[in-house]
């Protein structure tokens, strides 16, 4: 492991923190009809090409903060293939938090960018 994983990692799970939230309210609010956290699980993952991924247990509790703040709605409903499942689907405040988040990201992103396009790209000692 060189010095450098750590840092990434850290970095990665603040940076996570604060876009898991919008990453699921889209996939909500792309959903044709309301979805369990495994299919939502999935989605974040094959959408996000891995990057969204994380531990499915992870995802529960800002499912549930995302209820508590009437974002989301659920509903328990009885499964074949095991226990009974929790759907999610987003609420009309769902989709106006999601649209003033996706302006907030945006500004953000692209204030980000403005900030590192002048920095070149780091080369170690020796390489090109």
């Amino acid at each position: 492991m060189t010095e450098l994983e750590p840092l990434l990692r850290k970095f990665q799970k603040e940076l996570s923190a604060g876009t898991v939230s919008l990453a699921l309210l889209a996939v909500m609010a792309a959903a044709a009809e309301p979805m369990y956290g495994y299919q939502i699980a999935k989605r974040l993952e094959h959408i996000g090409e891995g990057v969204l991924a994380g531990k499915q247990s992870a995802l529960y509790p800002v499912l549930r903060n995302l209820g508590a703040a009437g974002l989301l709605d659920s509903f328990v409903e009885p499964s074949d293939a095991g226990p009974p499942r929790r759907y999610y689907r987003i609420t009309a405040l769902g989709r106006d938090t999601l649209q003033a988040w996706m302006e907030a990201w945006r500004a953000t992103r692209d204030s980000v960018d403005s900030v590192l396009a002048p920095i070149p790209s780091a080369t170690r000692p020796g390489e090109p």
